[in-house]
């Protein structure tokens, strides 16, 4: 995109700059990406015995052939190997039922999602967003200049899709950011819902779905709304339940007009070594079957605990949900911390609720213990 479309669409040339940085780097700016978000939860290296379900990531990394396969290209990491790329879109592609050109790579989910804000918001369009939901996104839009409608969530966790849509009657809307499961809620929003947020939403918008953590749940993914044309985008990542949070690779999914409009930013080629893991583990649909239910389980237990010592949590079917711990957030993340329990970053429009990722059994055990010492009152 050139500077003339962006003069366009009303950027001012210190907002264009802003769009160059956000564009070519996820790690670059202070506050955009995951590992900065993350690192809200908690300052400095934690230690090695840390109970670390702060972050979202799943407890285990890549398969044992998903480390054969990263370990044999790397023997060739002097060569850029770009059919690695194309073989994982093409294995993508065949389980999505999906033409190559519906993909585009990136590593991780965040560039794509920045990229989105910047090909579909500016200072004629506005940002739809959730509260609480992922902040990447509305972050992105105000950095360069675009106007970010928050919409609170309905009682039960779900993304008031309605009165997202009822804010573009008000003023011009370019994006609709339904995280789904939402993080970090880890609640679903119904599909009719979404279904009737691209069917009414205003001509020359966009919805962005982000899958991130589809994979825990059995909501129907959006992807056939790009098979139809719709004016959606789709994010999916590895680093959730594939384990690959370190690793970055993940796509964005939409008609290839919409990607002509996000794509326009990329550069450079994808780390050969994501894209042999998470080729490798897309052929793995048992192990990732596998994972979902152990993570359910981890889950109805802590959802369990939580029941019997009187706490309310959101329903998540995700792998972290949101526990009113009846006191400020930052004075439990602080005394979990002393017992060398790490939990996620406070949101503020929720200002009792703790983040909790879903981890091992005897991380969640350690946590159960430590939750009980800070959130319940001494008599």
């Amino acid at each position: 995109m050139n500077e003339a479309e962006l003069a366009r669409r009303g950027f001012t040339r210190r907002q264009m700059l802003r769009v160059a940085a956000l564009a070519s780097a996820a790690t670059a700016l202070p506050w955009s990406s995951e590992h900065a978000l993350a690192q809200l939860s908690h300052a400095g290296d934690l230690p090695d015995d840390a109970v670390k379900i702060n972050a979202n990531e799943f407890p285990e990394g890549p398969s044992a052939r998903a480390l054969e396969a990263l370990a044999q290209v790397a023997k060739n990491g002097n060569r850029y190997q770009y059919p690695e790329t194309e073989s994982l879109v093409a294995a993508a592609a065949a389980l999505e039922k999906l033409e190559p050109q519906h993909f585009s790579v990136y590593p991780g989910s965040s560039l794509a999602l920045h990229h989105a804000v910047i090909a579909f918001t500016g200072p004629k369009r506005a940002l739809v967003t959730a509260e609480p939901g992922y902040e990447a996104a509305a972050r992105a839009a105000e950095f360069i200049g675009a106007k970010v409608l928050r919409v609170p969530l309905r009682r039960d966790g779900a993304h008031d899709l309605p009165a997202m849509l009822a804010r573009a009657k008000s003023e011009p809307v370019g994006l609709f950011y339904v995280c789904n499961p939402n993080n970090p809620t880890g609640t679903v929003s119904p599909r009719s819902e979404i279904d009737s947020l691209v069917a009414h939403k205003p001509a020359g918008s966009v919805v962005l779905l982000d899958e991130a953590y589809i994979h825990f749940c059995d909501e129907k993914p959006g992807v056939d709304l790009v098979r139809e044309g719709k004016d959606v985008v789709v994010l999916r990542t590895f680093s959730k339940i594939f384990g690959m949070a370190g690793l970055r690779a993940g796509f964005a999914l939409a008609h290839k007009e919409l990607l002509a409009r996000m794509t326009g930013w990329n550069t450079g080629a994808m780390p050969v070594t994501a894209m042999a893991a998470a080729r490798t583990m897309l052929g793995e649909p048992e192990l990732i079957a596998a994972r979902k239910r152990g993570n359910a389980e981890r889950r109805a237990d802590l959802m369990q605990f939580f029941d019997a010592h009187g706490f309310a949590y959101t329903a998540s079917v995700s792998n972290a949900l949101m526990v009113d711990a009846r006191m400020p957030t930052q004075k439990v993340i602080d005394g979990l911390k002393q017992q060398n329990v790490w939990v996620g970053r406070p949101w503020p429009v929720w200002p009792t609720h703790v983040r909790v990722s879903i981890g091992t059994s005897a991380e969640l055990a350690r946590f159960k213990s430590a939750f009980l010492d800070v959130a319940t009152p001494r008599g």
